[in-house]
C-alpha cells in the first residue's frame, strides 16, 4: 500500500477515535489520567497532522512530477508533429518536382514525336519526287516519272499562254526525250495544234496523223481529223480535205467535230 493512502487512512482513524473518546474522558479517568490521555491524544493528533502534511507534500511532489512528465510528453509530441509536418512538406515538394519532371518529359516526348512525324513526311515527299506516279490524261491511265510530268506540264503551260513557237519547241523536245511516255498521244496532239497556229501546216498534218495512229479510240481523234482537214484546206488541197472530212463524219457521227465537218463539206461542194 502506498505511503499517501496509509497516512490518509490513519488520519481518518484517529479523527474518529478523537470524536468518540473526547466526550467521555472526564468521567472515566481521574485528572492525572485524563491529562495523560489528553496529552496522548494531542500527541496522536500532532503525529496525525505531521503525517497529513507529509501526505500533502508527497501528493504535491507527485503532482509536480506528473505535471513535468506531462509537459515533457507534450513537448515531445509537439516536436514529433513538427517533424511530421516538415516531412509532409518535403514530400509535397518532392511530388511537385516529380510532376514537373513528368510534364517536361511529356513535352519532350511530344516534341520528339512531332519531329519524327515531320521528318517522315519530309522523307516521303523527297521519295515521291523520285517515284513514278499513276495519273489519268484524256481517259488513259499510266505511270509517269516526276521529271517527265514536270516537263509536260511546262510545255502545256507555254501553249496555254499563247506562245505557240515556244510550245512547239517544248513539245518536240519532250517527245524526243520521252519516246515511250504515256503522254505521247497528248503531246503529239498539242504539238500539231501549236504548228497549225504557227502556219506550219505540213508538220501539223504529220503529227496529227502520228497522233491518230496511236489509237482511234482516243477521245481527241475527231478533233485531230478536223485539224488535218483544216491544214489541207490551208494548203489548198481540197480533195484531200474532203476525204478527211468524210472520214470524220462517217467514223464519228454525232460528235461536235462531225457537225463542223458537215458544214465544211457543204462549202467544198
Amino acid at each position: 500500500m502506498g505511503f499517501g493512502k496509509l497516512n490518509l487512512r490513519l488520519f481518518f482513524v484517529f479523527a474518529a477515535l478523537w470524536l468518540f473518546v473526547q466526550p467521555s474522558v472526564a468521567g472515566l479517568f481521574d485528572d492525572d489520567e485524563a491529562r495523560r490521555a489528553i496529552l496522548e491524544l494531542r500527541q496522536s493528533h500532532s503525529d496525525l497532522k505531521l503525517s497529513l502534511e507529509r501526505f500533502q507534500r508527497a501528493t504535491e511532489s507527485k503532482l509536480d512530477e506528473d505535471g513535468k512528465k506531462t509537459l515533457e510528453e507534450s513537448a515531445t509530441l509537439k516536436r514529433s508533429l513538427i517533424e511530421l509536418q516538415n516531412q509532409l512538406e518535403s514530400l509535397r515538394s518532392d511530388l511537385a518536382k516529380v510532376r514537373g519532371v513528368n510534364e517536361q518529359l511529356a513535352k519532350d516526348l511530344s516534341d520528339v514525336q512531332k519531329r519524327q512525324k515531320d521528318q517522315a513526311q519530309s522523307l516521303d515527299e523527297r521519295i515521291k519526287k523520285f517515284e513514278p506516279s499513276r495519273i489519268t490524261v484524256d481517259g488513259r491511265e499510266f505511270l509517269v516519272e516526276p521529271q517527265e510530268k514536270r516537263d509536260y506540264d511546262v510545255a502545256l503551260a507555254i501553249l496555254r499562254k499563247g506562245d505557240f513557237s515556244s510550245a512547239q519547241l517544248s513539245f518536240a523536245d519532250f517527245l524526243s526525250r520521252y519516246s515511250q511516255s504515256g503522254y505521247r498521244a497528248s503531246a503529239l496532239f498539242w504539238l500539231g495544234n501549236a504548228q497549225f497556229a504557227t502556219k506550219d501546216y505540213k508538220e501539223s498534218i504529220v503529227n496529227f496523223k502520228a497522233f491518230i495512229g496511236l489509237g482511234a479510240d482516243h477521245p481527241k481523234v475527231p478533233e485531230g481529223l478536223l485539224a488535218i482537214a483544216n491544214s489541207q484546206l490551208e494548203l489548198k488541197d481540197s480533195k484531200a480535205a474532203k476525204k478527211t472530212l468524210e472520214e470524220l463524219v462517217n467514223s464519228f457521227p454525232g460528235t461536235e467535230a462531225a457537225s463542223v465537218a458537215k458544214e465544211r463539206l457543204a462549202r467544198i461542194r
